[in-house]
């Protein structure tokens, strides 16, 4: 089982027509990569807290249909946080967020995760709004501590990012119980680290996503590998980060050896699955049958 850790909120998506109108999808960075890895036929869990309102409701309504478990998932009365992607001319998104008092960032450190969980991974809002970030630090120092594969996305959202220092100091200090960092170019230069550097703290494969110039990873023994995007005709990119990280989960976590990993293959793999997503509005992952794969 691959466990997905963070928040689930509504992105208000804007029309073209009519001007000035949002339509609500289903989104957030840990919510986007459970639904694909479900969609993928991984088996997964998503553990966060999410709302009791109709937002709520229909965003686990969408994991349901995936199947993905939501046996870990904490319930409460507050709202369901927001976002607001404006969309740049190339399918490119960059985001607003309404997010004081809402249900995600309530999260509490659950007991211990399922014994046939094999992999972890945290993302994006999560780790920034209290006090559920520093529950999620605590799971993940756990659930590393007795072996997990863990992969951190850490997906930056400058609009929540009150002290842009202590969040670069705060990563650096999640980095020895990271086992996949896998982040895009923008992310990197935010955070103005570098490969090797992140490697050096604790990681065994950092991957970057480097939009139409495809996925690289660099990996503790030296090694470093590009794999190219898929040409497609973008829609947007909402989603096509979080497919990559369920992509990689779901070759990383079923792999008989992880420390020989067939990163060419899985690199492939990753990119195919976030072309897909492109294709289409909001975040709608592929299904393994579209990848030729079967369930």
């Amino acid at each position: 089982m691959i466990v997905v850790g963070g928040e689930a909120l509504i992105d208000l998506v804007p029309l073209v027509e009519p001007p000035g109108a949002l339509l609500p999808r289903p989104g957030g960075g840990p919510y986007n990569t459970a639904l694909a890895l479900g969609r993928l036929g991984a088996s997964v869990a998503f553990c966060s807290r999410v709302s009791a309102d109709g937002f709520g409701e229909g965003l686990l309504a969408g994991l349901r249909a995936a199947g993905v478990d939501l046996s870990l998932v904490q319930r409460g009365p507050e709202p369901t946080s927001l976002a607001v992607p404006s969309l740049a001319p190339d399918g490119s998104a960059a985001y607003g967020f309404y997010v004081e008092g809402t249900a995600d960032r309530l999260f509490a450190l659950p007991p211990a995760l399922p014994p046939r969980a094999r992999a972890l991974a945290l993302g994006t809002c999560s780790l920034v709004l209290e006090p559920g970030a520093s529950a999620y630090d605590a799971l993940l120092r756990r659930e590393s501590g007795r072996g997990l594969l863990t992969l951190l996305d850490p997906n930056i959202r400058p609009a929540l990012i009150a002290d842009p220092a202590g969040y670069r100091e705060r990563f650096l200090g999640r980095l020895p119980y990271v086992s996949v960092l896998k982040l895009s170019e923008e992310d990197a230069d935010w955070l103005g680290g570098r490969a090797g550097d992140w490697l050096a703290a604790g990681p065994s494969a950092v991957v970057l996503t480097r939009g139409a110039a495809g996925l690289t990873v660099w990996t503790s023994d030296g090694a470093e590998y590009t794999a190219a995007a898929r040409r497609v005709a973008v829609v947007d990119t909402i989603g096509a980060g979080d497919t990559v990280n369920a992509a990689l989960l779901h070759r990383l976590a079923g792999a008989p050896d992880p420390g020989a990993v067939d990163w060419p293959d899985v690199l492939a793999y990753a990119a195919h699955a976030a072309g897909l997503t492109c294709t289409r509005a909001g975040c709608e992952p592929p299904y393994a049958a579209e990848l030729g794969l079967s369930r």
